[in-house]
């Protein structure tokens, strides 16, 4: 077995796939940096992929807003990744990386919730550089990995004050940016594929600022705040046969810093929160690549998320099983394909136990809803090249 070419074949190919894994994580987790670009061989190195996910997610118990049961309110969304390497030094490469780090949008045909919410969502786009510095030892190498990136976050709400009407009266629009960083160690045997790698990302708070319209008229000045995440991930691949490769991941994220996602427009007297008060988030994947020949390798993977709802929002586990294929091409490029489906589980609310809602399934549910477990599914294609 050629190990240099079985790396070059499945070592970054499997985990860019995989990645589908995470991309309807536990709280808004979308997209990953793909900074694994630094560990691979050559002196320019460029790779882009999009991952489109449709969720399913439906009520099947929802006490104040009985009509939205049934209906799927979970967006779909595409996920965008880029990454150019470039190798200054023997010893030095460093990278620029562009992903959707988080994320959430809902939508529902008829106002939902006491602000009477018709959409919502919002994106983050992180704009990373990352930079790499190996250093030999008798048996492998190891790297000191850091970086720095900006966080570029949009907030859109649409909503119709009144619970159950149709009519977009509220409008409200905001915009941050906010820097962080992040530094990790890694260490690789080539000649046998074996790497592990640890990672650290920083948090970042948001204290978004923007604007507000009412029955279509401008409301002045609206602000928005929340804490996202800190995170630390371990990754680790070998080979384990002629043409076999093994990979796998844990990461936990710090959700229990979002408690809240507060919204205020002062000119209308408001001031709405989303309650969360997650905890801690847990992501495991796992997976096989395999070397059919000299241009074509394959994968199999999972992944288990831990839900971080504790009784206050509806984000509960996912289970995600995927494949992928990666194939060269005659120019020197090499594309990738991926498709995964999701289990998204069961979850309920029972932090809202207080108030009886008239007509409610269980009298003693309140406002507490559930939304059922389904399907969902996600496709993944990419091209990478070097030189």
């Amino acid at each position: 077995m050629d190990n240099l070419r079985l790396k070059a074949l499945l070592g970054a190919g499997c985990f860019s796939l995989a990645l589908m894994g995470s991309a309807h994580a536990g709280g808004f987790s979308r997209g990953t940096a793909d900074t694994d670009i630094l560990f691979e061989d050559g002196n320019f190195n460029m790779r882009t992929s999009v991952t489109y996910v449709a969720p399913t997610r439906k009520y099947s118990v929802n006490p104040m807003n009985p009509y939205l049961v049934g209906e799927n309110y979970s967006d779909s969304y595409a996920i965008p990744s880029a990454a150019v390497k470039f190798k200054l030094t023997d010893s030095l490469s460093c990278a620029g990386t562009l992903t959707q780090s988080y994320g959430g949008s809902a939508t529902w045909s008829r106002s939902s919730g006491t602000l009477g919410k018709l959409n919502e969502d919002f994106t983050m786009y992180e704009y990373g550089a990352t930079c790499g510095l190996k250093f030999d030892l008798s048996k492998g190498r190891i790297w000191i990995i850091g970086g720095v990136y900006n966080e570029v976050t949009d907030y859109d709400l649409v909503a119709g004050a009144l619970p159950g009407t149709a009519s977009a009266r509220l409008g409200v629009q905001l915009h941050d940016s906010n820097f962080g960083w992040r530094a990790g160690v890694a260490y690789e045997i080539p000649e046998i594929a074996f790497r592990t790698q640890l990672m650290y990302r920083s948090g970042v708070d948001i204290n978004a600022s923007g604007s507000a319209t009412y029955m279509g008229f401008p409301a002045g000045s609206a602000s928005g705040m929340a804490n996202f995440p800190q995170s630390v991930e371990f990754k680790a691949q070998t080979g384990i046969a002629p043409g076999w490769l093994a990979y796998g991941s844990v990461k936990w994220t710090d959700w229990s810093v979002t408690e809240t996602l507060m919204l205020n427009v002062p000119a209308l007297a408001l001031s709405s929160g989303n309650l969360y008060f997650w905890r801690d988030g847990w992501t495991v994947t796992g997976g096989i690549g395999h070397k059919f020949n000299d241009q074509i390798s394959g994968t199999v993977f999972a992944t288990y998320d831990r839900g971080v709802s504790t009784g206050w929002d509806l984000t509960g586990d996912s289970y995600t099983i995927g494949s992928g294929v990666s194939m060269k091409d005659k120019l020197g490029g090499e594309l990738r394909f991926g498709v995964a489906a999701i289990y998204l589980a069961s979850v309920s609310e029972t932090q809202y136990n207080n108030s009886y809602v008239p007509g409610s399934p269980d009298p003693r549910n309140g406002y507490n809803r559930t939304v059922q477990g389904d399907w969902g599914y996600a496709l993944s294609a990419g091209y990478s090249i070097k030189w």
